[in-house]
């Protein structure tokens, strides 16, 4: 797969053998264990069929690497050989296409392990890896989908489709119990007709039959579920969410806001009134007999007021608090449904 860096010999190309990376090391651990024997060098070379300088200059390489000599006689052995295309392809597919971290990271594990030493490190370099590992991905999940849909039951599916825009149109359907993507292909339109194309082209080979779609309501989607699949369609949990918070969020607040003015109206008339309660500079009111101020018995209605406007303010902030919860609490039920259906 190109992740190891491939030994090119100078001079001229056309008269001097290539030995590939993989025959070199073989003929160097051979040449180790005949060295051990006592076998010079020159008869070492007549042995493995390399002429001397050639071995002398393989040599000079594994000599010349910045590296602990140790660590080189491991990559620079067939076992140590067949272990950095395996470590590169983990690289890969854990890095980039599981975490989604890019190639650079890549590049940067690999300077800063020592490894690109032994392995080529640059982006060009782990770009080939890469477009090699999605290929192996895509193989095998062709190839997978052909052999397990042979034995698979007829069974009726749900399936939720979206169209997302990361790096252009991307239709995507997937099986929500299972979690397996029927459907993720570039495409040029969303219309109905592109959808039917796509997900006829991915339910071919299984037995499955779309009994429900539920997505975002787009009007190609829609199209596509009425007049393609004849099958029932429910929106997304989101939107579901959503024309709920739409519904009812906003008479809320409005009341909300209108009880919070009244409240600060009624405390606004009852602070004026205590204000024109008399002082003891003030000379006494004439009243009759038995008969209170009539400043102070105006204060009775207003407190009266504040409590009950302060009360309705309270009730319609819980109230609000309430459907605010509720609503969250249907994406947690959803979820947890989802896992349990996943498990089962």
């Amino acid at each position: 797969m190109g992740t190891v860096i491939q030994y090119t010999q100078d001079g001229k190309a056309a008269r001097t053998q290539r030995w590939e990376r993989t025959q070199r090391v073989e003929r160097l651990d051979v040449y180790r264990d005949l060295q051990a024997q006592g076998i010079s060098q020159r008869q070492a070379a007549k042995v493995l069929g390399v002429p001397r300088t050639t071995l002398q200059a393989w040599r000079v390489w594994q000599d010349s690497l910045d590296a602990c000599p140790r660590v080189v006689a491991f990559f620079e052995s067939s076992p140590g050989l067949a272990f950095l295309p395996r470590l590169v392809m983990a690289l890969h597919v854990v890095f980039v296409e599981m975490g989604a971290c890019g190639i650079r990271l890549v590049c940067r594990f690999l300077e800063m392990t020592a490894l690109n030493r032994f392995v080529g490190a640059s982006y060009g370099t782990q770009q080939q890896v890469n477009r090699h590992v999605e290929e192996a991905i895509v193989a095998y999940q062709q190839e997978e989908t052909a052999r397990l849909a042979h034995g698979m039951p007829p069974q009726e599916i749900t399936v939720t489709q979206e169209e997302t825009f990361t790096g252009g149109l991307c239709l995507v359907a997937l099986e929500p119990v299972s979690n397996y993507i029927l459907l993720e292909q570039v495409a040029e339109a969303r219309d109905h007709d592109t959808w039917h194309a796509g997900m006829a082209g991915a339910l071919a080979p299984l037995k499955c039959t779309v009994s429900q779609s539920t997505s975002d309501e787009a009007p190609g989607l829609l199209a596509y579920v009425a007049q393609h699949l004849g099958a029932h369609h429910s929106p997304a949990l989101f939107h579901v969410q959503q024309e709920l918070s739409k519904a009812v969020s906003a008479p809320m607040a409005a009341k909300q806001r209108a009880a919070a003015k009244a409240m600060m109206k009624a405390e606004a008339t009852r602070t004026r009134r205590q204000g024109q309660l008399p002082t003891n500079s003030d000379e006494p009111v004439k009243r009759g007999p038995g008969r209170p101020l009539k400043v102070a018995a105006s204060l009775e209605p207003a407190e009266g007021e504040v409590e009950a406007a302060r009360h309705e303010h309270h009730r319609l902030v819980a109230q609000r608090e309430t459907v605010r919860n509720s609503l969250r609490a249907i994406g947690h039920a959803a979820s947890i449904i989802g896992s349990a259906t996943s498990l089962s």
